[in-house]
């Protein structure tokens, strides 16, 4: 590793994947470069996000896998599950990460920091006593799981908390219903836990596709989750039994209260009123087109600027940064159209392109849609069925989203996202020779219009 310099041409705030990522390339193109971390490197997705999520769902499916062996010939006898070697073990990994994530930035030169930066000015950052200048100065952050703003909404955890719960509650309330409620429902039901979903809203994973969301939350209830939508929690009280959750449909006693109502930009500490930067009411930074804030030496990639939160988007957005600095020549910007996206829950939902209701603000659609039984539920006998659906362009025949809510989901829209940005239209998949016995295949077989 190089030794700190009092003056660089790119200092980045936060070592996690995007913070990484731009470093690490700025310091390849032959930028002089320095990364301050004041908690863990590979941040949210290493540590509380994506990769021990993961982790937990993997462990959560052997219940429904070691049900089914049964059917396929295998004696099996299950003693029971140890929650504290499956989250030790993830700890583990994660460590690992961490430890291999500080590596990239030594091995690429990069200047490291231990402790929390603060912007003095629009080009220099204070760590402890110390003043570092910059001709540019990165803010990834990343952001932070928020709580409810009901009295005893403190009682409750998040995300963060639940990745390191000395045991599991025989019962838990989320409240919430996107991304990450759906996600640990299922890890905690297929962990044997009594799990109820309560949202405001009357639908889950609002930003989806009507049939997604329809379909997922027909499955989840199959496996034995309620759902509690249009019930807005009021408060949350301690009790000798847990907690009492008070909401506006009534009131419910419960083991454990988890809060997944999104997440908030870490930027409160950043001092970026110093530098002049501004922020949205939220905390979030807004950007130009080259990630630029308010004060064009500052600038903002991943969870922080508002956008898309997830982790290769950040990546992107901070190659693009690192390039447009410091390349010979300006890369082309990032392409929000396709990003391809999985929620973990079980079953995987996994999407790329428009759901059905807004193409249709756009474009005169044709809807290809079918639903089915896996394979393996034909021996089984399990009650689950996948579905999948094609938003088609009716004028120009190009695909314009691909939705699969089952088994092996996320695996299968990878590839439709290279489709779908290189242009795909129907005649093409319809063209394209199926995997069999596959359930991709499926995709590539539906002929004939539902709407």
């Amino acid at each position: 590793m190089t030794e700190p310099s009092e003056r660089f041409d790119l200092f980045v705030i936060g070592a996690g994947s995007g913070g990484v990522r731009a470093a690490r390339f700025a310091a390849n193109l032959g930028a002089r470069v320095a990364v301050a971390e004041s908690h863990l490197f590979g941040g949210t997705c290493v540590h509380a996000g994506c990769v021990p999520k993961k982790l937990l769902v993997y462990g959560a499916e052997y219940a429904e896998t070691i049900a089914d062996a049964r059917a396929f010939g295998w004696d099996v006898s299950v003693q029971g599950h140890s929650w504290t070697a499956l989250r030790d073990a993830k700890d583990a990994e994660t460590a690992r990460l961490g430890v291999a994530y500080r590596k990239l930035l030594d091995d690429a030169g990069v200047a490291v920091f231990e402790g929390r930066a603060k912007l003095e000015s629009p080009t220099s950052v204070r760590i402890g006593d110390r003043t570092i200048r910059a001709d540019k100065i990165l803010i990834a952050t990343g952001s932070r799981a928020q709580r409810l703003n009901v009295p005893g909404g403190e009682l409750g955890i998040t995300s963060d908390e639940a990745f390191h719960l000395r045991e599991l509650p025989r019962s838990i309330a989320i409240l919430g219903a996107g991304y990450i409620a759906l996600e640990f429902a299922g890890i905690f039901r297929g962990l044997g836990v009594d799990v109820r979903v309560v949202h405001r809203g009357d639908v889950v994973l609002r930003a989806f596709d009507p049939d997604v969301r329809d379909h997922v939350r027909g499955e989840l209830t199959k496996r034995g989750i309620v759902f509690e939508l249009g019930r807005a929690a009021r408060a949350i009280e301690r009790t000798g039994e847990g907690f009492v959750v008070r909401t506006d449909g009534g009131d419910f006693v419960t083991d454990q209260v988890m809060h997944c109502v999104g997440r908030q930009a870490n930027t409160g500490t950043l001092g970026l009123d110093a530098a002049g930067v501004t922020l949205r009411e939220d905390g979030s930074i807004p950007v130009d087109a080259d990630y630029r804030s308010s004060v064009p030496s500052v600038l903002a990639v991943g969870d922080v600027i508002g956008h898309i939160q997830l982790t290769p988007v950040a990546l992107a957005e901070a190659t693009y940064v690192a390039r447009s600095l410091f390349a010979p020549s300006k890369p082309a910007p990032v392409d929000y159209r396709f990003v391809p996206t999985a929620v973990f829950s079980q079953p995987t939902v996994a999407t790329v392109g428009l759901a059905e209701h807004d193409a249709r603000k756009a474009h005169d659609v044709q809807i290809f849609r079918t639903t089915f039984r896996p394979m393996r539920n034909t021996v089984t006998g399990r009650d689950e069925r996948t579905l999948m659906k094609l938003v088609v362009d009716r004028a120009t025949d190009k695909v314009l989203g691909v939705h699969v809510v089952g088994p092996d989901a996320a695996e299968m829209i990878q590839g439709f996202a290279v489709a779908l940005t290189c242009g795909a239209t129907k005649a093409q998949v319809d063209a394209t020779i199926g995997l069999h016995p596959s359930a991709a295949e499926e995709l590539v077989t539906m002929r004939t219009a539902v709407g």
